[in-house]
């Protein structure tokens, strides 16, 4: 059991969004990480975060699809809403099911509505875009998230796979409190371009995936356990031809971890943590020992010098892309310009 520690509050952003340092990502309780979990199980386990102190959950009408948000919207009605920063996005699905990416005002809109519906909500406190379409300048995007901020169906907006200068864009229309992209000791792509911008802006960063979508938990042996509808079973990282070579990125910080005493995985999201008060990392899991060992991560201190060994350790690279052809992942995405919009 991990040691009980507090988790401390943040500031997300500059428009006065705080979270809890660390949060909870809710997308394998439903969806891509294997067949969907147990309701109660999950429920049980969102409530066990809440009273850990985290207040921060991440869900998406696309995981499941719909399924997710229904989920934690029935865990926040007994009560516990008021404590809570919920967050939501939109993304691969409409309303009547078709799959793309859409960032035209009415579709936006739609999603949203859609979205309070199934979690019960009258206003949701971060909302994303998390996936830029390409063919609707952002302007247009922000400008019908600024009108939903006016109607108080959300607070605050936040974007993901976006590029440095779509993110100036968007900011110029509506601040921008977070924005949402993988960063743990194995993608680290963010660090040149994207993480400057967000600073520079005063916008907040939620990292996903840090802990190598479960790698640094389990290491090579995750993929041994993985069932033939986990997404992860597919992606390049985790094929045989790039898993020799990236397992020895996890032996190497196991060896850290086991020097400091904590796991490998404790190690990797407390490097997450040491990135800055500005960063709330969401890692997400099914299990409440899991939970409690991921909040253990607060309280492993790094030294400079212990950052400078991960950092050496990580900048050995990882082996393969984070996502297969298949899948296209708008990264660093750039809109056409607002003069071209012809509306649709």
């Amino acid at each position: 059991m991990a040691a009980r520690v507090t988790v401390p509050r943040i500031k997300m952003g500059s428009q006065g969004l705080e979270v809890s340092a660390q949060g909870l990502g809710c997308m394998g309780m439903s969806a891509f990480y294997g067949p969907p979990k147990p309701e109660p199980d999950m429920i049980k386990l969102i409530h066990y975060a809440i009273s850990r102190g985290i207040t921060h959950l991440d869900t998406a009408n696309f995981y499941g699809p719909y399924t997710n948000e229904i989920l934690i919207g029935k865990a926040l009605k007994e009560g516990k809403r008021e404590t809570m920063q919920l967050a939501t996005k939109f993304a691969f699905i409409d309303q009547d099911g078709q799959s793309g990416i859409r960032g035209d005002p009415a579709h936006v809109r739609a999603v949203c509505e859609g979205s309070l519906k199934r979690l019960g909500l009258d206003c949701i406190d971060l909302y994303y875009q998390p996936r830029i379409d390409t063919n609707v300048p952002i302007e247009v995007t922000v400008g019908e998230f600024k009108k939903l901020v006016e109607e108080g169906k959300i607070k605050y907006i936040g974007l993901s796979e976006a590029s440095a200068s779509t993110i100036r864009r968007a900011h110029a229309v509506h601040p921008i409190t977070a924005i949402q992209l993988e960063w743990s000791l194995w993608s680290r792509d963010v660090e040149e371009e994207i993480i400057p911008t967000c600073r520079e802006l005063g916008i907040g960063i939620v990292a996903y995936s840090p802990l190598g979508r479960g790698f640094f938990s389990s290491g090579p042996k995750l993929v041994e356990n993985l069932t033939d509808d986990d997404y992860r079973k597919h992606m390049p990282r985790f094929q045989a031809e790039n898993l020799e070579h990236n397992k020895n990125l996890y032996e190497r910080v196991n060896a850290i971890a086991s020097r400091k005493g904590c796991t490998p995985s404790q190690l990797a999201l407390a490097w997450v943590h040491h990135q800055g008060n500005d960063v709330c990392p969401i890692p997400g899991t099914t299990k409440i020992e899991n939970l409690d060992q991921n909040i253990g991560a607060l309280s492993v201190k790094l030294s400079a010098e212990e950052m400078a060994e991960l950092e050496s350790i990580a900048s050995a690279g990882v082996k393969g892309e984070r996502y297969g052809p298949e899948v296209s992942t708008w990264q660093n995405s750039e809109t056409p310009p607002l003069s071209t919009w012809k509306g649709i």
